[in-house]
Parts: structure tokens; sequence; C-alpha cells
């Protein structure tokens, strides 16, 4: 990944919670007909990835293989007239402002179903928690549970490093930044909001 120095991001609290707050991550792998893209929510569990996918997915039978896991974070296209020094000079351009984490690491297929029932016991206790009357693995039918983790296999990938680029107009003056914030609070699309509390949280962190 590209990696400009003012756009780099190593510190892994800041890491590890894109991971967390974005877990539908893509992972990367070279297959039998080349490149393979999968996509699943992962789990960050004692420093390790934690996923699972149909015994079909050929990741079931890619044990020890070579992975990139991208997990995406907020994004936006950024106006120039966002920008104070716009008015200015007029020579700034549009941009776009991203998030990205990428993991680089080594794939374990696992096979125990007593494994597997705790990684979907914690998924979707997880993802259920704010939902009035939350979903359990236990309130479905024992069977249909059993039956259900069979037809999976859980990906346990080990990380070998983690890259992270925050590209939030780092490159600009404060004001231009600020100016950016506003401008998201008041078009007020998709991600826009989250954009905007990133670069606030970028903010705050490097003041």
């Amino acid at each position: 990944m590209y990696q400009p120095a003012h756009f780099r991001e190593t510190d892994s609290e800041k890491l590890h919670a894109l991971m967390r707050a974005y877990p539908f991550a893509t992972v990367v792998v070279q297959g039998a007909g080349g490149l393979a893209a999968n996509h699943l929510p992962i789990e960050l569990v004692d420093g390790k990835l934690h996923g699972h996918v149909a015994r079909g997915n050929e990741l079931s039978r890619m044990d020890g293989a070579e992975v990139l896991v991208i997990f995406r974070g907020p994004d936006g296209y950024i106006s120039p007239n966002w920008y104070p020094s716009k008015q200015e000079t007029h020579r700034e351009v549009p941009t776009w402002n991203y998030a990205v984490v990428h993991v680089h690491g080594r794939l374990r297929v696992i096979d125990d179903a007593t494994w597997l029932r705790r990684l979907l016991e914690r998924l979707t206790d997880r993802h259920e928690a704010g939902l009035p009357v939350p979903w359990h693995v236990s309130d479905a039918p024992e069977d249909h549970i059993e039956k259900m983790l069979r037809a999976i296999s859980g990906l346990e990938i080990s990380i070998d490093r983690i890259e992270g680029k925050f590209k939030l107009n780092q490159n600009h003056p404060a004001a231009n930044r600020a100016g950016v914030v506003a401008g998201l609070g008041k078009r007020a699309g998709r991600g826009d909001a989250e954009l905007a509390d990133l670069m606030s949280k970028q903010e705050e962190g490097s003041s």
C-alpha cells in the first residue's frame, strides 16, 4: 500500500479500534485460479483474527496460506470549496479521505465444533447487543446449530504485520481540516458523520 509519511498510522490502539468498528473485512489470498477476495466479518481476539466461511469456500482448503485482510473505515469525497485556503489562492483540488488497515498474516483452518460455536456466540452477542430483544445462538434448536456447524470452517489468522493509512488531510493546515469537518457535517451523506468524527479524534490526538 502506498504510504506517504503524513498518512501512515502506526498507533496500535487506533488500528485495532478501526478493525473492531468496521469488522466486515476483505480477505485476499492467492488461489488456484489467481487472486481471490472473500468478504466476511472478522473478530480480533487475543492478537489474532477469527472468522468463518462455508466449507465450499476455497479458504477452507487453504490452511497455511499467506493472506491479506483489509478493513475499510469511513471514506468520502472532499470538496476544495471546504478549504479556507481555496478562497485565498484558488490553488486547491478535490481529494478523497479514508482510513484503512491492512493485516498481513497466515491462515489456519479450524474444524473444531467447540471453537466454532464460541466464535458464533461472540459474533452474534456482539452484533445483537443493541437490539431490543437480542438473539442468541442458544435460541435455535440444538440439532439445527450442530448441522450449521458442520457446514462451516473456522479461520484463524496470525498477524505478521499491520499497515494503517488514515488519509485525513494531514497535509493541509488546521484551518482547512476544520473546514472539511464542517463541510462533512453540512453534507451529511453516507459515512460523512463517521468520517468527520474520525478527523476530529485525529485532531484531538495530535494536539
